[in-house]
């Protein structure tokens, strides 16, 4: 009996060796956590004194902090850099919106390059590089995705989405909603290498967040500053109730992680797209979301790897977003063979504490017709002043006297980028929307996209979630410049609201001599929301549960042509409001 035990508990005990081998022998999971601007001075690791960040100062603590790591001033390009390791420039991103957000189709993500070496791929939360495929996630190396594709979204609390580009409503507080679809992947996918990309939502505005983060802020005396005249308080505490909340989020993904023993072969990387949205406590730096500052640009960057980086450190060398990339791939030990050359440098010896020689560099950061450039010790702003940022981290003094070397250096520099980089983004975006991939069923074509003419107005300046209404006129119309990439049987999939009064519009889709058309029999109009959740007055528009109706199916013939939605007979004073069309594969 002794002797059937001895054995058993021997071959358990094989078992068990060769499922660490086997663990050993993969290459690290992938988790890539990305809040929407966060300012660097949004943590209590940086010093803020009343916001409460604890897990993720206890990944810092367990692992590396980049002390001057580099994103761009907004949101898009940061993740355009992310996904290519090169300047969002010459991937075509140069907008946030309407089409400009868009990465062009021959950049390679290292998603793609992760998914073909054998890893399970998932994003989730807001992708903003791209909406129709091949723009779409599930197009450029994600497998699985839930969230949304534009810039913004308009309610965090029960929002619509997407997954994998059929549109869902989702229950409860959207940064939790995504943090939840991540763990669930990672559960599914524990036996397999994985990347995880989670670009959570907040906190951008709008400033919406919970009751139970935002009680400890509602009435909290927010520290003082070198902007507070400009600063808005309840969007700070907004913003840093919104800090707590994700914080919440990160121990959820990490207590994930330790639950399935994967904690120790996982590399998970925090950090944020941007400076922060708004004028707080950000350090003493100048500038903030949308400069090209350094408070606009510098943001918190942990590494965690409990199996290979097992030390606190502190990296205090220059780095950007695009080093990011080479590092992934580089450390999952896959080959980057691609034609187009990497502005980003693999960190991996200075992650692994090796002994190298790293030379001074300069990191580029650009926004509208604004440029600046960052050595290790300074900054040469977009007016060309010359900061040093060892003595000065304000930004209060130019020291081009001081340096003239330098100061020319740095100039002859930015001129070289900007003649060089810069001039790779076309001077006009000739880019059409892709409709109809033949590999994908969905294209969305939201109001976001379309063009307006007539007294048809947009709900909100900002197009990003915003809707289309005051349709008044059958001469209206809202139209799309589109390339079908392949023929085929659309079902055209309207979202919309209609007045009680204004029902029996007749609204028509027509793309070059195929047309649609159905009447709206009747109203549907519920009040727009959102307001009801927010801290401060919002900018963006606020949103409708708009309805879905089919308006039957339409044939698309491969080539360039106008998408058009027209009001054929407008009994009411006005017809729709409207929202987004979804056009369906059927062959």
């Amino acid at each position: 009996m002794k002797s059937a035990s001895l054995v058993l508990s021997l071959f358990f005990l094989l078992i068990a060796c060769s499922s660490q081998e086997k663990v050993a022998d993969r290459p690290p999971n992938i988790v890539i956590i990305l809040a929407d601007d966060q300012g660097w001075g949004d943590l209590s690791m940086n010093g803020n004194p009343v916001v409460e960040t604890p897990n993720i100062d206890r990944l810092a603590q367990a692992g590396l902090t980049f002390d001057r790591f580099y994103v761009h001033p907004v949101c898009s390009p940061t993740r355009a850099a992310l996904l290519t390791g090169r300047y969002a420039v010459r991937g075509g991103v140069y907008s946030t919106s309407a089409g400009g957000e868009r990465l062009d189709l021959d950049e390679t993500t290292f998603a793609e390059l992760l998914r073909d070496a054998g890893y399970r791929t998932g994003a989730f939360g807001k992708w903003h590089n791209g909406m129709q495929a091949p723009y779409h996630p599930n197009a450029r190396g994600f497998e699985d995705f839930y969230g949304y594709c534009s810039g913004h979204w308009g309610s965090y609390f029960d929002a619509t989405l997407e997954h994998n580009g059929q549109i869902i409503e989702s229950e409860g507080y959207l940064t939790d909603v995504l943090t939840e679809r991540a763990m669930g992947f990672i559960q599914t996918h524990r036996e397999e290498p994985f990347l995880v990309y989670l670009p959570l939502n907040t906190p951008h505005s709008p400033m919406q967040v919970p009751d139970l983060w935002w009680a400890k802020f509602a009435n909290l005396e927010i520290p003082a500053h070198r902007y507070q005249e400009r600063e808005e308080p309840h969007h700070t505490r907004a913003a840093l109730a919104m800090a707590e909340n994700i914080d919440w989020n990160v121990g959820r993904i990490t207590a994930k992680l330790a639950e399935l023993d994967l904690a120790e072969n996982t590399l998970l990387l925090y950090f944020s797209d941007n400076g922060p949205n708004g004028w707080r406590w950000n350090g003493g730096m100048e500038g903030r979301k949308g400069s090209t500052d350094e408070g606009g640009v510098r943001s918190p960057l942990i590494l965690n790897w409990p199996e290979k980086v097992k030390k606190s450190r502190t990296i205090s060398v220059i780095t950007w977003v695009g080093d990011l990339f080479p590092t992934l791939l580089e450390f999952a030990g896959v080959a980057h063979q691609g034609e187009k050359p990497l502005d980003g440098t693999s960190l991996k010896p200075l992650i692994m504490n090796e002994e190298v020689d790293w030379p001074d560099r300069l990191i580029f950061n650009h926004w509208g017709n604004r440029t600046s450039v960052r050595s290790q010790r300074f900054r040469l702003d977009h007016q060309n002043q010359l900061f040093d940022m060892y003595q000065d981290p304000g930004q209060t003094v130019n020291v081009e006297a001081n340096f003239p070397a330098i100061a020319n250096r740095l100039k002859n520099a930015k001129t070289e980028w900007e003649e060089t980089v810069l001039t790779e983004l076309p001077t006009e975006d000739t880019r059409p929307f892709p409709v109809g991939h033949p590999d994908f069923v969905y294209t969305q074509l939201p109001a976001r996209d379309g063009i307006a003419r007539g007294t048809i107005q947009r709900s909100n300046r900002w197009p990003n979630c915003s809707f289309y209404t005051h349709w008044t006129s059958s001469s209206d119309s809202i139209s799309w410049e589109v390339e079908v990439l392949a023929d085929g049987n659309f079902e055209a999939i309207l979202y919309y609201t209609c007045r009680e009064e204004d029902a029996g519009v007749v609204m028509a889709f027509t793309a070059g001599t195929e047309s649609v058309s159905i009447p709206i029999e009747e109203g549907y109009d519920p009040p727009l929301r959102g307001m009801e959740h927010d801290r401060v007055l919002r900018q963006e528009s606020y949103v409708k549960d708009f309805k879905a109706l089919s308006m039957g199916t339409i044939r698309l013939h491969q080539g360039m042509t106008t998408l058009s939605l027209k009001a054929l007979d407008i009994p009411g004073q006005q017809a729709i409001d409207f929202r987004l069309l979804q056009l369906k594969r059927l062959d």
